[in-house]
């Protein structure tokens, strides 16, 4: 929910956070104390001005939303904040917020901002609410797996140690997952792993890419259709859900799936019985659904372009997969792991990439493609004998500035950004192969907003 106007466009804002010494430093604890747990600040709200003025929230997880929604963990009743207006974060020894696409953006400390970085005893604005940052005195515990591998993924990092914990406890259930993190971060292999790893391994693993078929072929797709159903039905055909009966079907990029779907979708999630297009009967299906996104589903259900009750049927378990820039140590293990898949472990040219330089480099690179960049840069340091850490896209992408005096500032400003979403739309197609609903994934965008991008720059 939000008030009738919005606020200005959110501005970046900055800050470190301080820790109590009654807090651990950092989530990694040496190994030779404990392996299956970090420690992390617990977070403790409270809101000093507002309709809400009082109510205290003692965080129990790494992460909190806030908002007006019954499943927000912090709940207000402020009707100027957003179902889910911002969420905050524990990492090592700092919290960040980011707003959530709240209808009234939120402020750190009187300044707009999209994530910042918070201090103790800042003061976050949701609309009408103020709330004061607080650090309780009791560290919480994460738990941590004490391996480096899960199934078919690999990290050493507290980062992803954390998330084979609870990727662990999800094969052990049938209960439906949700994935989430950056494209890249390997959503399809955790979700393979996790159905590898649980009492469904002998059955089907079934995977629907959502964000690569057109809306009017998805629920052909997810549920089959009889013949004669439509203009190229020959035959009768099983969907998806049938095809994984016994077994687990992954839903990939679910985020993208178009408005009228997403209801059809949640029946089946609820009843457990498919029709196929065309068809009078309804067919029972036994699966485990495990459904992926890039997108903040939460912002989408601000905005209603993802239903509510849908998400909280897909997150019944959620686990966040972290981006390589938030698991830099794993890089070295992860090289070594990308070379004996690709047999080149023992090749002579695999020792550039294990050198101290190339190390440095790769720690430096903010890897936004994730692992799967890492293993582009990889599979392309072997075959052209290139071990030049890879540099990042920004300077080629940021276009020239016209000199001072040469212009007004609003053409100046309006001139450099079509220059540059020009250039970044060239590069996303360009890694794409021409795959609009690929390169559309890697914006982070809708595939028909992107449409309008390439319109605009001239490229379609």
């Amino acid at each position: 929910m939000s008030s009738g106007h919005d606020s200005d466009p959110p501005e970046e804002a900055d800050g470190e956070i301080v820790l109590p010494s009654t807090t651990a430093r950092t989530l990694q604890l040496p190994a030779s104390r404990d392996r299956t747990r970090a420690f992390l600040p617990q977070l403790a709200l409270r809101v000093v001005a507002g309709p809400d003025s009082g109510a205290l929230h003692q965080a129990g997880q790494d992460r909190v939303v806030i908002g007006v929604h019954p499943k927000a963990d912090f709940v207000l009743t402020d009707r100027t904040v957003s179902r889910f207006h911002c969420e905050l974060a524990v990492a090592g020894d700092r919290v960040t917020v980011r707003d959530l696409g709240s209808g009234n953006g939120t402020l750190v400390n009187g300044v707009a901002i999209l994530s910042a970085y918070l201090s103790p005893g800042a003061r976050l604005t949701l609309g009408n609410t103020e709330i004061e940052l607080g650090v309780g005195g009791d560290p919480l515990a994460l738990e941590l797996s004490k391996d480096s591998r899960f199934g078919s993924m690999i990290g050493e990092s507290t980062a992803m140690r954390a998330a084979f914990a609870l990727l662990a406890r999800a094969a052990e259930t049938d209960a439906t997952l949700l994935l989430t993190g950056e494209t890249g971060t390997g959503k399809e292999v955790a979700a393979e792993s996790v159905h590898q790893l649980g009492a469904r391994r002998a059955g089907p693993f079934v995977i629907v890419d959502c964000g690569a078929i057109p809306g009017r072929l998805m629920e052909s797709e997810l549920f089959g259709h009889e013949r004669g159903a439509f203009t190229g039905a020959v035959s009768a055909r099983e969907g998806a859900f049938e095809a994984a009966h016994g077994g687990t079907i992954f839903l990939d990029e679910v985020g993208e799936l178009e408005g009228e779907m997403q209801p059809k979708l949640l029946r089946v999630l609820e009843r457990r019985h498919v029709k196929r297009v065309g068809g009078t009967q309804y067919r029972p299906v036994d699966v485990r659904v495990i459904a992926a996104t890039h997108r903040n589903l939460q912002s989408d259900v601000n905005v209603r372009r993802f239903r509510a009750d849908l998400y909280y049927r897909l997150a019944v378990l959620e686990v966040r997969l972290p981006a390589l820039r938030e698991r830099r140590e794993d890089l070295p293990l992860l090289v070594e792991h990308i070379l004996a898949g690709l047999g080149a472990s023992s090749r002579p040219e695999a020792h550039s990439l294990r050198t101290e330089a190339c190390r440095v480099g790769l720690a430096r690179h903010p890897w936004p493609g994730n692992v799967r960049e890492l293993r582009n840069y990889v599979e392309r340091a072997l075959a052209l004998a290139d071990f030049r850490a890879p540099s990042s896209d920004a300077a080629e992408l940021a276009p020239t500035a016209p000199g001072p005096g040469s212009t007004d500032l609003r053409t100046a400003r309006e001139s450099m950004m079509r220059d540059f979403e020009r250039k970044y739309l060239e590069g996303l197609l360009a890694d794409s192969g021409g795959n609009v609903s690929a390169a559309a994934r890697a914006a982070g965008v809708d595939r028909k907003y992107f449409y309008r991008l390439l319109w605009r720059a001239g490229l379609r």
